[in-house]
């Protein structure tokens, strides 16, 4: 429980507050106004502490939604650095999701990192993996069937989407037309090549 905390919800409205937060899991499971600024805070309208549960009074303090980061790679160790040290610097700086817009590391080695982060094994933020267009195919895809069957590919791997960096315009209609149908998210690489 978060006793006594200022909420801002991100509505754009001014914090709420004090307010109780009570968390179970990983979620937020009720949040309870104990008051108003600036007199005593009612006891009787605040959650009981049950027999374990972790108790932080934090009056003063103040609570927000995570940010979502749209687009976050992980990087590779061979980089110098370690994925778990990316990931604790998301958290670190408020990233409550993350999605990593191309899973250059292998989606399996992304799917791996989802699961651990959501069974609490790593610090890390939620992660909805993506895939780089044509990844793990040899050369491009040149016809409809074959990039359609690559979609259906990525989906039944566990990608949540696809990152695309342009194709010929029936090849980007396929793509599109099938991730739409098993429910893929996209992004696109918007490339400035002739920018100075």
């Amino acid at each position: 429980i978060l006793r006594g905390v200022n909420l801002i919800n991100g509505e754009g409205a001014p914090p709420l507050g004090p307010i109780d937060i009570v968390i179970e899991g990983n979620r937020i499971a009720s949040i309870h106004n104990v008051g108003n600024p600036g007199v005593p805070i009612k006891a009787e309208n605040r959650p009981e502490a049950k027999e374990g549960d972790k108790v932080l009074e934090l009056e003063g303090h103040y609570v927000m939604p995570g940010f979502i980061d749209m687009h976050g790679h992980f990087g590779t160790d061979d980089q110098g650095v370690p994925a778990e040290y990316v990931a604790k610097l998301w958290l670190a700086h408020g990233v409550t999701t993350v999605r990593e817009p191309g899973s250059f590391n292998g989606l399996d080695w992304v799917k791996q990192q989802q699961v651990r982060s959501a069974s609490n094994a790593i610090a890390a933020p939620r992660i909805v993996p993506y895939v780089g267009f044509g990844q793990g195919v040899d050369g491009p895809l040149l016809t409809a069937e074959a990039t359609r069957k690559w979609v259906q590919d990525i989906a039944r791997q566990g990608a949540a989407g696809i990152k695309f960096f342009g194709a010929p315009a029936h090849i980007m209609q396929a793509a599109f037309d099938e991730a739409k149908k098993k429910g893929l998210g996209s992004a696109m690489h918007h490339a400035q090549l002739d920018v100075a």
